[in-house]
């Protein structure tokens, strides 16, 4: 049975995040940063007369720092609080059928506490990502 995904690029990856963990993709204008909050939280914006946080996915991941020019975010709400996850790009919604990530798959880092499943698109296999594993105990409780 199929269930619909926003592909995405994050760190230069392709990924497939579960529509329903969507609440919708913008394109995020002025950060303020939080003094002493961890180094994946890269600040706070207002969208929609709201505060978010904004996640800076490659260091929550455990990889290089998303680069500053980068503004295009996936909102989700985690625990009551929304968080501004941010991408590279983003290419479509689409239905897929969710398969279970192989045991031979080995994915360091992030990728492994946040990788759920894998999709295929045209022969790729594209890493299913939860948006809420991303977002450590450490960020809900700030």
């Amino acid at each position: 049975m199929s269930e619909l995904f926003l592909v995405a690029h994050i760190a230069g990856r392709g990924v497939a995040i579960v529509a329903a963990q969507v609440d919708s993709v913008v394109d995020i204008g002025e950060i303020v940063a939080v003094p002493r909050a961890d180094a994946f939280v890269r600040g706070l914006a207002a969208l929609r007369s709201r505060v978010v946080t904004v996640i800076d996915t490659g260091t929550a991941l455990g990889l290089d720092p998303t680069p500053d020019s980068v503004r295009r975010a996936v909102i989700t709400g985690v625990e009551g609080h929304h968080y501004a996850i941010l991408v590279d790009s983003v290419e479509d919604v689409a239905p897929f059928v969710r398969l279970p990530l192989s045991s031979g798959l080995a994915l360091h880092g992030g990728w492994a506490s946040a990788g759920v499943g894998i999709v295929e698109r045209e022969g790729e296999p594209l890493l299913i990502l939860d948006l809420a594993a991303i977002i450590s105990d450490t960020a809900l409780a700030a």
